[in-house]
């Protein structure tokens, strides 16, 4: 047995996959009764839905909603492994994988460690601001959030209360845009009755975009109707503006425009979670992804794969890689698993096409845009579509209906009853 990991060494292949995103799982699914070893290491011995964090960090789903234990997904598996270990190195030339709690040597590697939020190099504002890509974060956002507001009844100083009344979220793509349109609808709908003594009207929620449009990867309509639905809610929209600092306090840009706010949400992008020992230049591409071949092989190896966010795989129409979302690491996931048992079999494997499903983004209560091949599509109808595909995607029956009836609740009663203060959180930074 392998030191402190205690798995069996057994005549079939050992796979080892990192990471239990949407990747890593669709991976170990499709080996799940094949006459190999599959080993997962994920520091989490949850999944998380990533696509409904926002709803966590709004009061709108517990956390339990949106995630599920890794080894009930994989329970009833043959020669399945899941250990709770946080990767430092890969030794590429050992074939070994060194974690916290031992080394495992591998046969075949599979890297789905997924993204982490890029701040550009900006640590003032990594430092500051709050990032939005785990249930930690999502559980410190919604705690920062509702402390604001009893903060605010507390102060006499009308500058500090408005500036803890303010939100301003930076990047305008789908994760900026849901997180604007539930926070709009909390101050329209909840802050008054939660908080009668507070004049919660002063609230702004203000997205700034470096770009020209929000969702930029959806179509233009959906762009348009998009920013429609948030001006109509009261959300202030600033394109064409960067953040270049935020000391806790004030925001500045790169025009004369400035923001006063305690909570500053940073969801202006991603970046590859690399790993020591495939972090070199000759392995990495922009966006810190490891480039990949059409079979998912990363550069110079034969036996170590890539897939999900971590994976660039150029091509005519994705030069960049396939967009880091949940639908390319699914696929990348289910496909890897065929071609990764030819390739052990010394047959032919099958290059990786990536079939585009489409977008979509909700901004709110009957507010929702769609972009489907060949149909798109804005309002209502488009809300219940996004509502049936984020159930779907869900892992586990009770999760799908836990937060159906959450959200037929929520809709009803016009309500977010998980706006708790469980463990209560501290800025790093206090002046």
């Amino acid at each position: 047995m392998d030191k402190n990991l205690n798995i069996t060494k057994t005549s079939y292949p050992r796979i080892v996959i990192i990471g239990g995103g949407f990747a890593g799982v669709a991976l170990a699914k499709k080996l799940s009764k094949q006459e190999v070893q599959v080993v997962l290491l994920d520091k989490n011995n949850y999944h998380t839905f990533q696509p409904l964090l926002y709803q966590v960090s709004t009061g709108g789903l517990e956390p339990d909603s949106i995630a599920y234990p890794i080894r009930k997904i994989l329970k009833d598996f043959p020669n399945f492994y899941f250990r709770m270990a946080v990767v430092e190195e890969i030794d590429t030339d050992k074939n070994k994988v060194k974690t916290n709690i031992g080394n495992l040597k591998f046969d075949y590697l599979v890297v789905a460690s997924g993204s982490t939020t890029n701040f550009f190099g900006n640590s003032e504002i990594e430092k500051h601001s709050m990032a939005m890509k785990t249930i930690p974060q999502s559980l410190n956002l919604r705690s920062l959030i509702l402390e604001n507001f009893e903060e605010a009844l507390l102060t006499s100083d009308l500058n500090e209360r408005n500036a803890l009344m303010n939100f301003v979220i930076v990047g305008g793509g789908p994760t900026g845009v849901e997180l604007a349109g539930a926070l709009a609808e909390i101050k329209k709908g909840i802050l008054p009755k939660d908080y009668p003594d507070l004049d919660t009207r002063s609230a702004q929620i203000h997205i700034v975009q470096s770009g020209d449009c929000i969702l930029k990867g959806m179509s233009g309509k959906a762009s348009a109707k998009a920013e429609d639905f948030l001006e109509k809610l009261g959300v202030n929209i600033w394109k064409n503006v960067r953040v270049t600092s935020y000391d806790g306090k004030t925001v500045t840009t790169n025009t004369d425009l400035t923001f006063e706010t305690a909570t500053l949400v940073w969801a202006a992008g991603v970046k590859g979670a690399t790993i020591k020992g495939l972090d070199a230049e000759e392995f990495v591409t922009r966006g810190n992804r490891l480039l990949v071949n059409q079979f998912n092989q990363v550069k110079g190896f034969r036996h170590i794969f890539a897939i999900g966010d971590i994976a660039c795989m150029v091509s005519d129409a994705f030069p960049h890689g396939f967009p880091m979302m949940a639908q390319p690491a699914i696929q990348q996931g289910d496909q890897l698993g065929e071609n990764i048992l030819k390739f052990i079999e010394q047959k032919p494997m099958k290059a990786f096409v990536y079939k585009d499903k489409g977008a979509m983004a909700t901004i709110g209560r009957n507010k929702a845009v769609v972009d489907l091949q060949h149909y798109k599509f804005q309002g209502v109808f488009a809300w219940y579509v996004w509502m049936f595909v984020h159930l779907f995607f869900l892992i586990g029956f009770r999760n799908r209906m836990v937060v159906f009836v959450n959200w037929v609740y929520n809709y009803v009663r016009f309500d977010r009853e998980a706006r708790l203060i469980i463990r209560p959180f501290k800025k790093r930074l206090k002046k």
